[in-house]
C-alpha cells in the first residue's frame, strides 16, 4: 500500500455508465453477513471506449459469486480483480451486475464499511467505504436510486433501519425478520447508511413551512435514549432555521439520528439517516458540560443542513469537499450564533480554532490548498483548512456580496444544481450570475495553499483630518514554487481616539459619514484615504475577524490596552489582550523588569465589568499553548508551556483579590439552568477558580474541592478538575479518584477522565501516561478513546510529548504502529500532532526525524500513516537543505506584530 498512486484533480474524467438503479439484499449478522447486489448500468455514449472492462469498486471483500447480464462468471476467466475492484470485460452498453460477497462485521476494527459496536451493526461510508459492503462505483459524482432488503434475528437485531420509505415489513422462520426500503432519490453511494441492533426511540413531530408533518426520531442505547431530547430539540430548530434563513424545505416525511459509541467522526449526514458518534448527541447536565451542549447543537445543525449542501447538490468529486464541508460549516456557524451560546464566543472560539490550528497546518509539511490538486489517501484531506477556512471563504463571499445578494446567488445555486454533483466553479457561476460580479480573485482563495499577511501602515494629517491607509498582501509559499497570487480581501474597519471613544469619518467609496466600513483590496498594495477624522485616531482592523489573515502593524502596548478596554467589537478587544498575553510572555522570557504592568492594568479593569460575562470569561482565558508555539520564538512548544504555566502563576499571585472577588460575585444562587446567562456566570466562575486554585495555593485546592463537592452539573465538576490538575496537592488525587468512580462505565465520563490524566503536567506525565495505556478501560479500538487519551496528550502536554530525550516521540510513535494495525484513519489523524519537526531546534528535530523515519520503514503501514510521514519528512529536510518553505512566520515572532 505504500506505492499508492496519487489520484490528481487534473485526471478527472466522469463514469461512463449511468447506475439506473442497485437493490441490495443484506443477510445480517456480527459475524458473517451476505450482501447480495443487483446493480442495473447504462454505458454513457461518447465517454469511453465501447470495448473497455467495466470496473467496480472493491476492497476487502470475500467474493461468492458473480453473474453479469445472468450468466455466471469466474474470476481468472471471465473476471478479474484488480487492486480490489472487480473487472468484467464484455459487459456491453446495459449490464447487469450480481455479486454475492461475505463480510465480517466483528473483525471490521477500521470502522469503515459495514462494522459492528457494541453489539449495533452500523455503517460509515464516506469517503470509500461503499466499496467495503459490496462491489460498486464507488465515487460521489455517480448517483442512483436504492433499494435495500434488511434480514437478521429478531432478538438480537429488532430494529432495521437504513435510507429511504419503509415499504415492506415481515416475520420470518427461524426467528428472523426482515424490513424492505425504497429510496427513489438518487443518491451517491457515500451516502448509503444501515443501522441494526436493540435501540430505543425517541421521536417528536415539526410542521414545516409548506405545513408538512415531519418525524423526528432518535435511536439510541436503551439505557440512554433519554439523554437524546436536546438533540432532537437541536434538529427542530436546525429544520426551522434553514426555512427562514435559507428558505430550504426538508423533504422527507422522518428524520432519524443514531447515536453509536464506535465511529471515526463526528457524526455522518446519510440522507434521512443520520449517524452519530455518541458524544455529540446524547448529553444531560451530568455527562455533558455547557460547552458539550453546544457542540451538540452545532455538530447536529452540521448534518442537518447537509440535506442541501451536500446531498441535494453533491460534488463532482472528493477535490470539491469544501463546497459541502465548508460551506455547511458557514451555515451551521450562522445557526450556532443564534440558538447556542454567546455569538461573540462563538465567533472568537473559530478564531481561535483557525489560528492554533489551522494556520500551522497551512504553514506546515501538511500545508494544501482549500481545493487540493491531488491525494493519496482522501481521509486524509478532512482538515481544518478543508472544514474552517473553507467556511471562512463562504463567510467572506458574503461581506464581499452583501448579505441580500449573497442570499440570492445561494438560492439561485440551490434551483440550478438541485439533484446535481457540482464543482466550486459552479457555485461561482451562481453567485457571479446573481451578484453582477467577477469572483476570479475570490476564486484564488480555494487554489492556493498558505495565510495571507496584510501589511499596515497608517498616517494622519492633524491639518486635513485625514488618514492614509496602506494595504499590502503576501502569502508566504514554498521556496521555488510559483509564488502565491494576490486574493480579494475585505478589512472591516472602525476608528478610536486614544480614550476609547469612536470616531466617525467618510466612507472612501460612498463619502457618506459612518463610525465603520469595509475596506476591499485584491492587488498585491492598496491604498485607502478617510477624510473627517476629527483626531488622531487608532485602527480597529479586520473586526469580526472578517478574513483569514495574518496581520502586521505596529501597535504599542498603551493602544493595545485601550482596543482590549474600549473597543466595540468583541472580537479586537480579545485580540488586543492576546496580543499583550504574548508580550507580558516574551517579556517574562527575557527575565526584563515589570513584566506585566500593561497587562495587570487592563486585567484589573476587566475586573470592573459585568456588561457581558461570556466576553469577559474568554478574556481572561490565556491563549492556547498551540497559538504560543507559533508566537514566541525559537519555536519550542515545551517552552511555550513552561512560559504559559509561569504566566498564568503570576497572574494568579499578583490578581488574587480580584479572582476571589470575582468567584464570590459569580457563585451559584440556584440549581443548574441552562440559559445564556447561567453559562455565562459559570464560564466566569471556573475561570476565576483556575487562577486561585492553580500552582501550590493549598488555600485554593480546599476551594476547588469545595467547589467539585457542591456542583450539581458537570461543567462546575470539571472546572474543580482542571483548577487543580496541574498541580502535585492531593486534593488533584482525591477529586479524580472520585470522577473515576462516579464515571463507571459511563463512556464520555471515562473519556474525560483518560483526557484529565493525560494533560496534567509535571515530571511524571510520561509514566502516567504508560499507565493509562495498560489500563483495563482504554480500548485502542474505540477513537474517542484514543483521541481522550494520547490526542490530549499531543496537543495538552506539549512539555512531556517534546521531552528533550525524545522519550515522548517514541512512545506515541510506537502507539502510531499499533493504532494503524486496528484504524488507519485514526493513527494517520494522531500523526498529524508531531507537528513541523523542521521548526524545531537542530537536536529536538534530529530526534523526532530519527522517530518518524524508523517508523517509516516498518513493514505493512497503511497508505493513510505513510502519506503522513512521507510529507513530514519530506518536509523537514527540505527545510534544511535550501528547499524549504520561506520564513513563514518573520513577522509573527516580532514584538510589533499585531493580529487579527
Amino acid at each position: 500500500m505504500n506505492s499508492a498512486r496519487p489520484v490528481r484533480l487534473r485526471d478527472y474524467t466522469p463514469y461512463p455508465y449511468s447506475v439506473r438503479g442497485i437493490e441490495l439484499d443484506f443477510s445480517l449478522d456480527g459475524e458473517t453477513t451476505l450482501v447480495h447486489s443487483r446493480l442495473r448500468l447504462e454505458r454513457r455514449s461518447g465517454l469511453s471506449d465501447p470495448t473497455a472492462p467495466l470496473k467496480l469498486d472493491g476492497r476487502d471483500l470475500e467474493l461468492l459469486e458473480i453473474r453479469l447480464n445472468g450468466r455466471k462468471r469466474e474470476l481468472g476467466k471471465d473476471a478479474d480483480l484488480e487492486r480490489g475492484s472487480l473487472v468484467l470485460p464484455g459487459a456491453g452498453p446495459t449490464p447487469l451486475v450480481e455479486t454475492l460477497v461475505r463480510l465480517h462485521p466483528a473483525q471490521n476494527r477500521a470502522l469503515s464499511g459495514l462494522y459492528l459496536s457494541r453489539g449495533i451493526l452500523c455503517t460509515q461510508c464516506e469517503a470509500e467505504g461503499f466499496r467495503r459492503i459490496t462491489y460498486y462505483p464507488d465515487r460521489p459524482d455517480v448517483r442512483a436510486p436504492f433499494r435495500v432488503r434488511l434480514e437478521a434475528d429478531r432478538e438480537r437485531f429488532p430494529v432495521l433501519l437504513t435510507n429511504g420509505n419503509l415499504v415492506e415489513e415481515g416475520v420470518l422462520p427461524a426467528g428472523r425478520h426482515y424490513r424492505l426500503y425504497d429510496d427513489p432519490v438518487p443518491k451517491p453511494s457515500y451516502l448509503f447508511a444501515l443501522v441494526a441492533g436493540a435501540l430505543a426511540r425517541r421521536t417528536r413531530t415539526v410542521t414545516t413551512a409548506d405545513r408538512r408533518t415531519v418525524a423526528l426520531e432518535l435511536f439510541a442505547d436503551p439505557a440512554r435514549a433519554d439523554r437524546g431530547d436536546f438533540a432532537l430539540e437541536a434538529l427542530a430548530l436546525a429544520l426551522r432555521f434553514d426555512e427562514e434563513t435559507f428558505g430550504r424545505l426538508y423533504d422527507l416525511e422522518r428524520y432519524a439520528l443514531v447515536a453509536i459509541e464506535d465511529f471515526n467522526m463526528g457524526a455522518m449526514e446519510n440522507k434521512g439517516l443520520n449517524i452519530f458518534n455518541a458524544k455529540y448527541v446524547l448529553g444531560t447536565p451530568e455527562t455533558a458540560t455547557d460547552d458539550d451542549y453546544d457542540h451538540i447543537l452545532a455538530v447536529v445543525g452540521h448534518e442537518y443542513f447537509h440535506n442541501w449542501t451536500g446531498n441535494r447538490i453533491g460534488i463532482r468529486d472528493w477535490f470539491h469537499l469544501a463546497l459541502k464541508e465548508g460551506l455547511t460549516t458557514w451555515r451551521e456557524q450562522l445557526f450556532s450564533a443564534r440558538h447556542g451560546g454567546s455569538p461573540l464566543v462563538r465567533r472568537i472560539r473559530d478564531v481561535r480554532l483557525l489560528r492554533t490550528r489551522q494556520f500551522p497546518e497551512d504553514a506546515g509539511p501538511l500545508a494544501h490548498p482549500v481545493r487540493p490538486p491531488s491525494y493519496i489517501a482522501i481521509d486524509n484531506f478532512y482538515t481544518t483548512t478543508v472544514y474552517e477556512k473553507g467556511a471562512e471563504l463562504f463567510r467572506l463571499a458574503a461581506a464581499l456580496l452583501g448579505e441580500e445578494t449573497m442570499q440570492r446567488g445561494l438560492a439561485l445555486y440551490f434551483a440550478r444544481h438541485d439533484g446535481e454533483a457540482v464543482t466550486l466553479e459552479d457555485f461561482r457561476q451562481a453567485l457571479e450570475d446573481a451578484s453582477g460580479q467577477d469572483l476570479t480573485s475570490f476564486q484564488r482563495w480555494f487554489d492556493q495553499a498558505g495565510t495571507p499577511h496584510v501589511r499596515v501602515r497608517t498616517r494622519y494629517d492633524t491639518r486635513r483630518r485625514r488618514l492614509d491607509i496602506t494595504l499590502s498582501q503576501r502569502t508566504p509559499g514554498p521556496v521555488g514554487a510559483r509564488r502565491p497570487t494576490p486574493v480579494v480581501i475585505p478589512v472591516r474597519l472602525g476608528l478610536l481616539d486614544q480614550r476609547g471613544e469612536t470616531l466617525s469619518f467618510r466612507d472612501p467609496t460612498t463619502r457618506a459619514l459612518c463610525q465603520e466600513t469595509t475596506l476591499v483590496f485584491a492587488n498585491a498594495t492598496a491604498r485607502f484615504r478617510l477624510d473627517d477624522v476629527s483626531r488622531r485616531p487608532l485602527v480597529s482592523l479586520f473586526r469580526g475577524f472578517s478574513a483569514p489573515v495574518v496581520v502586521e502593524g505596529e501597535r504599542d502596548d498603551d493602544e493595545l490596552a485601550v482596543l482590549a478596554g474600549h473597543d466595540p467589537d468583541g472580537v479586537n478587544a480579545w485580540d488586543a489582550l492576546q496580543e499583550l498575553y504574548v508580550r507580558a510572555l516574551r517579556r517574562l522570557a527575557a527575565g526584563r523588569s515589570r513584566p506585566l504592568d500593561t497587562l495587570l492594568r487592563v486585567l484589573r479593569r476587566l475586573h470592573e465589568r459585568d456588561d457581558d460575562g461570556a466576553l469577559l470569561a474568554e478574556m481572561l482565558r490565556l491563549p492556547d499553548t498551540g497559538w504560543l508555539c507559533e508566537r514566541l520564538r525559537p519555536y519550542d512548544p515545551a517552552r511555550s508551556e513552561r512560559l504559559r504555566d509561569l504566566l498564568h502563576a503570576e497572574l494568579a499571585r499578583r490578581l488574587r483579590d480580584d479572582w476571589s472577588t470575582l468567584y464570590e460575585r459569580t457563585r451559584p444562587r440556584s440549581p443548574y439552568r441552562p440559559s445564556r446567562e447561567e453559562k455565562a456566570r459559570r464560564a466566569l466562575n471556573n475561570v476565576a477558580l483556575g487562577y486561585l486554585a492553580g500552582g501550590e495555593h493549598e488555600p485554593g485546592h480546599l476551594l476547588a474541592q469545595a467547589h467539585y463537592e457542591r456542583a450539581d452539573n458537570l461543567t462546575d465538576r470539571l472546572g474543580a478538575l482542571h483548577a487543580v490538575n496541574d498541580t502535585l496537592s492531593p486534593v488533584r488525587t482525591r477529586l479524580l479518584d472520585d470522577f473515576r468512580r462516579r464515571a463507571g462505565d459511563e463512556p464520555v465520563l471515562l473519556d474525560l477522565w483518560f483526557s484529565l490524566e493525560a494533560r496534567g503536567h509535571g515530571e511524571g506525565a510520561l509514566e502516567r501516561l504508560r499507565r493509562l495505556l495498560d489500563d483495563p478501560d482504554y480500548v485502542r479500538t474505540n477513537p474517542n478513546r484514543v483521541q481522550a487519551l494520547l490526542g490530549t496528550f499531543t496537543s495538552a502536554n506539549v512539555a512531556a510529548f517534546h521531552r528533550t530525550d525524545g522519550t515522548g516521540y517514541r512512545l506515541v510513535a510506537g502507539e502510531l504502529q499499533i493504532l494503524d494495525g486496528i484504524n488507519p484513519l485514526v493513527a494517520a489523524r494522531l500523526a498529524k500532532a508531531f507537528g513541523d519537526p523542521g521548526r524545531l531546534r537542530t537536536r529536538q528535530r534530529v530526534l523526532l526525524n530519527s522517530v518518524l523515519g524508523e517508523l517509516r520503514t516498518r513493514p505493512g503501514l497503511s497508505q493513510d500513516l505513510t502519506e503522513i510521514l512521507d510529507r513530514l519528512l519530506r518536509h523537514s529536510s527540505h527545510r534544511h537543505s535550501g528547499r524549504a518553505y520561506a520564513r513563514q512566520a518573520t513577522s509573527q515572532s516580532s514584538g510589533s506584530r499585531k493580529s487579527s
